[in-house]
């Protein structure tokens, strides 16, 4: 008698250096992980195609495009967790990174099983409640967690990323109550830093944008200064 498993988390390796590729793979197909391996980002974005990963894993020194660019566009437009592992340690290229929408920031050389452990922190973070649903309602606005887009009342549509879609999900899960860095580290799985505070800052900055707050004065996310934030709308969810 045949026992359904649930289906093994998919990880692309984008990384030019094929060492680190296969050591990255052979430690992840262990821990129970599917890899694909790419040294090239055409490649790796041809396959895109065909096949919807869980996780990516990004190097920025790629031979045939800006790794920044890429890490960016796969944040707004596949919905993937994106990891950036590099060997470019200064604080202002993780900031960077984590501005244009990366998840997370992982500086060479590393451990392969600080990688393993990574991915999980965020695969878990990513993964919502038994309870939760896909669809919110606030204030004349839906958020659609399904396809990370904003709707508002007259129909329009705004992509969020998937950094961006993590805050506003505990936004929207905690309307009306005291959001404290500490906590926000906690839920998103961050590292107490200047880039996560900074990486932070952009993402509420950007939500603010996209829901037409006043930058002044805005009326959804309010911060209440030394303490955190507070989300003020009505919230429903389907």
């Amino acid at each position: 008698m045949s026992r359904d498993t649930a289906p093994r988390p998919l990880v692309t390796i984008l990384d030019d250096e094929p060492e680190i590729r296969s050591m990255l793979s052979d430690t992840l197909e262990e821990a129970g992980f599917d890899t694909l391996s790419f040294g090239r980002a055409r490649a790796f974005e041809a396959a895109l195609a065909n096949h919807t990963p869980d996780v990516c894993l990004v190097d920025l020194s790629l031979p045939d495009t800006d790794g920044l660019t890429l890490v960016h566009r796969l944040a707004l437009e596949q919905g993937a967790i994106v990891i950036i592992i590099s060997g470019r340690a200064q604080v202002q290229d993780r900031v960077t990174g984590l501005e244009l929408g990366a998840d997370d920031y992982i500086i060479k050389p590393f451990d392969p099983a600080e990688v393993v452990a990574r991915i999980r922190a965020r695969l878990r973070s990513a993964k919502p409640t038994p309870q939760a649903g896909t669809t919110a309602r606030f204030n004349g606005w839906t958020a659609h967690f399904d396809r990370y887009v904003l709707q508002d009342a007259t129909g329009t549509e705004v992509t969020f990323s998937h950094a961006e879609g993590e805050v506003l999900r505990l936004f929207l899960d905690a309307p009306k109550r005291l959001i404290s860095r500490a906590q926000m580290q906690e839920s998103l799985g961050g590292v107490a830093s200047e880039s996560f505070d900074r990486a932070m800052d952009v993402r509420i900055s950007r939500l603010r944008t996209k829901l037409g707050e006043d930058p002044k004065n805005p009326q959804l996310i309010k911060t209440i200064y030394g303490a955190g934030y507070i989300f003020l709308g009505d919230v429903d969810w389907d």
